[in-house]
Order: structure tokens, then sequence, then C-alpha cells
């Protein structure tokens, strides 16, 4: 292999691109389009879950009660109704996603000491969100009766109950619960698994339709010296679409990067290195571009989005599924990327993530160097 005639190629595709100012835009404006919608419109934190309430008792026992939900953050009330024709009505048009039924004896059962039986109806045709709003009227509902419970030993005793025990709750890599810190390394490695596959799947198919092809096989270029320079120019454009979503995360979503730069770089061009090569892998095969392009999405997007754990958490998914999810390189990629990001860790935990990594990389470069290498033949 020579550095000159690979550096030529390269060149020759930094022509290229450089003449094609429209596609050089979408690689480097997408991804940040794609952080940006994606970065704010993914969330997994659920506050003001719509609420509508029917207060049969109408006591202050029972505002008291409601008072809990309505000065949480978690829930938004949007109004009260008088029967549970209302109270469907308001779920069907999805003016509220939970309702809350308080009966007629709730004061009077509490003031005797006895349990009280409190409805809550939740739209279950979003399942997660039913279920995290569960959690929220659970936890409401715990602390009203708590404070029932201390009242009542206090009138009785007079003097309050100590609890048994504390529980003294401490969150370590992610203090405040957000979401976004852990979407957004996410985010990150999907969009550069999907442009770097979708940058490369056009390039050796693009030559073919084009008859550039057979001028190329006739220069001293060996396989390996064309797929290496075709990769460069390509790896420059993801090193830099890399930066420019680091510097966002920082920036526009204020994602903590606590661990070292240079080792972030250092696995997103071993992760870059590897996806480019898939795609060129695919055009090498297809020789059509929109094949290639079709291909390319499905082996990459689907896979990051949905069984890299960016999305569904990979221990609740089927042993088999679990068991595929090993060959998706992405799901490596997000194990640094919030390693680096949140925990601040490096290869001493790393290693074996970044191993299997640069296996995957090296894997496509030399499969497709083969493949090639079996088209000159």
């Amino acid at each position: 292999m020579k550095g000159r005639r690979v550096w030529a190629v390269a060149r020759k595709e930094f022509l290229h691109i450089l003449r094609d100012p429209r596609s050089l835009g979408m690689a480097i404006a997408i991804p940040m389009m794609l952080l940006v919608i994606y970065g704010y419109a993914l969330t997994m934190d659920l506050d003001e879950v719509p609420l509508v309430v029917w207060d049969q008792s109408e006591t202050p026992a029972s505002r008291e009660f409601l008072s809990g939900f309505l000065g949480s953050r978690y829930f938004s009330l949007r109004g009260y109704v008088r029967n549970y024709r209302e109270l469907e009505r308001a779920i069907d048009s999805r003016q509220a996603m939970a309702a809350l039924v308080i009966p007629t004896d709730f004061a009077r059962r509490i003031d005797a000491g006895r349990r009280a039986a409190v409805q809550m109806i939740l739209d279950g045709s979003d399942s997660n969100t039913a279920t995290i709003a569960l959690g929220y009227a659970d936890a409401v509902t715990r602390a009203y009766s708590q404070d029932i419970a201390l009242r009542q030993v206090l009138r009785i005793r007079g003097r309050p109950l100590d609890p048994p025990l504390e529980l003294r709750p401490r969150v370590w890599y992610n203090a405040d619960l957000e979401s976004r810190n852990y979407i957004v390394p996410g985010l990150i490695a999907v969009m550069l698994m999907m442009i770097a596959a979708m940058l490369t799947s056009l390039t050796v198919a693009r030559e073919w339709e084009r008859g550039t092809m057979e001028q190329l096989i006739s220069t001293p270029v060996q396989g390996r010296e064309l797929i290496l320079g075709k990769l460069l120019p390509y790896l420059a454009i993801g090193m830099l679409d890399t930066l420019l979503a680091v510097l966002m995360g920082w920036l526009v979503f204020h994602v903590p990067l606590r661990g070292s730069v240079a080792l972030l770089f250092a696995m997103a061009a071993v992760f870059l290195t590897g996806g480019l090569s898939l795609g060129m892998l695919v055009s090498i095969i297809t020789r059509n571009q929109l094949l290639a392009s079709q291909l390319a999405s499905f082996l990459t997007l689907l896979p990051s989005v949905l069984l890299s754990g960016f999305v569904f958490e990979i221990s609740a998914m089927p042993r088999p599924i679990q068991l595929f999810t090993y060959l998706v390189p992405a799901r490596y990629f997000l194990v640094l990327l919030r390693g680096i990001y949140l925990k601040g860790i490096g290869l001493e935990i790393l290693a074996a993530e970044a191993l299997l990594l640069a296996f995957f990389g090296a894997a496509m470069v030399i499969l497709a160097t083969r493949q090639f290498r079996k088209k000159l033949e």
C-alpha cells in the first residue's frame, strides 16, 4: 500500500464532495437538525399529567387530599366532572390522561380512622405513560396516608412517632434525573451510525453507475488503497459532525462531559470507521445508489434505535433479541458514550466495549476490501 495513491484517491473524493455542496451541507446539517429535534422532543420525564377530578365528597379532607396532586409538578388539573360520562368524555377526547374519583364517604372514613378507597382511572392506550402516572399517583396517596397515620398516632400518644426506617436516596452521575443527560449521548451514537453508512453507501455504486469504475480499475491503485482513500474524506466529515454534536450537547442541552474528550473522539473515530466501511460494503455489493441507500438505512437506523439500548432497555427484551443485540455496534458505542459523558470513566472499565467496537471496525474494513477485490478480478 502506497500513501501517495491513497492520498490521490482521497483528494479525488474530497473534490467530488466540494463540487456537490448540497450533499456536504446535508451531511453536516441533517445530523445537527436531528440532534436538536430529538434532543428536545425525546424525553423520559413525565410532568404535568392532565388530570380531571370528580370530588363526590367536597369536604376539607377531600380538598386536602387533592392538594397533594395539585401541588405536585407531576399533575395538572384540567377541570372537574360530575359523573362518569363526563369523565369518559374527557379521557376519550384526550383532554385528560388521568381521572381521580373521590367517594362521598371519604371524609367520614378518614375521621373514623377507617380505610377510604379512592379511584384513579388512567388512559391505558399509552401504557408506558400510564405506568409512570400511576407511580406518581401512588406516591402522592402514600404520602397523604402516612401523614394521616402520623396525626392519629400523635393524637393517641401525645407525641409524634419516629419512623423505624428512613430512606436517604442519593443519585450518582445524574443527580437531577434529567432524561436529556441520558438521551443526548444516545442520540450522538444513533446519528453517527446513520450518517456514516449513508455517506459511503453511494460512493462505489456511483462509480459503477457513471462508468468511472473501469477507469479506476485500469490504474495501479489497489483495492485496499481505493477503499482507504474513499474512507478518509468521509471520516473527516464524520469527525466534524462529532465535534459539532459534542459542542451542541454542551452549549445547547447542557449535558455534562465528565470523562476524557480525547477518548470520546478516539472511540468515535473507531465507530465511524466501522460505519463508513459498512456503507461502502453495501455500495460494493449492490452497485446501485437507490438500493444501497435503502439497504444502508435498514442495516443502521432501525437496529441503532431499537436494539442498542437507546430507547428500550436490553435486559427487558426477550432472550433471543438480547443475543441479537450483540451484533449491533451502536450498543457498545452507546455504553462508551454514556460512561464517558456521565460517569467520567475510561478504558479501565470500558475496555471490553472498546475492543468489541474496534473488532467491528476492523471487520468491516476487511470485508469491504475483500469484497471489492473480488470485483476487480
